[in-house]
């Protein structure tokens, strides 16, 4: 998709409709701009709040410390990949 919009005196610019419907955003939403060369891309920024107790947890990494959690992964992913 593209779509064009002009930056006005003050550098403000006014997201296109089908590019705010596109990408779910609605008034008060953070944006990120992401410079790649001599390209700006817009994204959506989540709300990591609202990921809260998506993943689940397994039993034996819930109330370990983060240091154990890291090397129990690590361990885990060496063994699959011999």
């Amino acid at each position: 998709m593209e779509a064009a919009a002009r930056m006005s005196s003050k550098g403000q610019v006014t997201i296109p409709k089908a590019v705010r419907d596109a990408l779910g955003l609605h008034e008060g939403d953070a944006l990120v701009f992401r410079l790649e060369g001599q390209r700006a891309v817009l994204a959506r920024t989540p709300d990591l709040l609202e990921l809260a107790g998506s993943v689940p947890v397994p039993a034996a990494k819930k109330g370990a410390p983060w240091d154990e959690v890291l090397a129990r992964t690590r361990r885990a992913r060496s063994a699959a990949q011999r």
